[in-house]
């Protein structure tokens, strides 16, 4: 998968599929499912560490995963998720921090949040021949100042929101995440744009979806976003499985000699 293929994609009306992976397991599973582009998203923070929202991951953390995920993919499109303050500080800090997904953790592109204080920074990838997607909506690093809740209604804000995803398409992203927006919004937002854009709570009229890997194998029980759906419960399946280990370990019934050498 390339980015001109995701173009040709949105062109010719064929949806775009996106999940997260963090590991060489999941993301070779994801990547022989057909799926599209993998993300090794800074959702690693809550659904791998155990975190309560993404800001603490580190860009040490990130390029770790992304190395490990890269392994396991050989077709899709592998996106690093830029972690909080990796590159709101400076264009040249960003762009470092950018270049250390392709060069140390062989991502084909990296993704960041943010409206209009985005822009510099996706001109300066794009300057720097570094792949950008935008995400826009609801941006896990702003919850301290937005919550989770969605964003875009009324007016006011569904305009700021139009003017964001064109001015970071003008920047040169190639792609833009719009998240938890009203689906009417997130329809004018994708027949705007040249750019493919990829929904979560963004409803259907977008021209593709993402979902976190651990909310769609229910391995994450916490909570589950109303935009989420649970395609199996193998947290549910893994607990049977190890329950089953401990008791026939304690009734003496493993190892057999079938699992056993002579």
């Amino acid at each position: 998968m390339t980015i001109q293929e995701l173009l040709k994609k949105k062109s010719e009306g064929k949806k775009i599929t996106m999940l997260t992976a963090y590991d060489y397991p999941f993301a070779r599973m994801v990547d022989e499912a057909g799926i599209d582009i993998v993300l090794v998203g800074d959702s690693v923070a809550m659904v791998v560490q155990g975190l309560e929202n993404t800001l603490p991951v580190t860009m040490d953390e990130m390029i770790y995963h992304t190395r490990m995920a890269r392994r396991g993919v050989a077709n899709a499109l592998v996106v690093g998720d830029m972690p909080f303050l990796s590159y709101q500080v400076s264009a040249e800090e960003a762009v470092r921090n950018a270049g250390r997904f392709i060069k140390e953790g062989g991502a084909h592109a990296v993704k960041v949040e943010g409206g209009m204080e985005a822009v510099p920074v996706v001109q300066a990838f794009t300057r720097a021949e570094i792949p950008v997607m935008a995400h826009i909506g609801l941006t896990p690093h702003a919850v301290h100042r937005m919550g989770f809740k969605v964003q875009g209604r009324g007016d006011k804000a569904a305009a700021r929101l139009m003017e964001e995803a064109r001015a970071l398409e003008e920047a040169g992203a190639f792609a833009a995440v719009i998240e938890a927006v009203p689906m009417e919004l997130a329809g004018r937002i994708t027949e705007t744009l040249a750019i493919p854009t990829i929904g979560i709570g963004a409803g259907p009229r977008v021209d593709g979806q993402v979902l976190v890997l651990h909310d769609v194998l229910g391995l994450f029980e916490r909570f589950l976003p109303r935009f989420a759906k649970r395609y199996a419960n193998l947290r549910e399946e893994g607990m049977r499985a190890i329950r089953a280990f401990r008791e026939e370990v304690e009734k003496g019934e493993f190892p057999s000699e079938k699992e056993s050498f002579k």
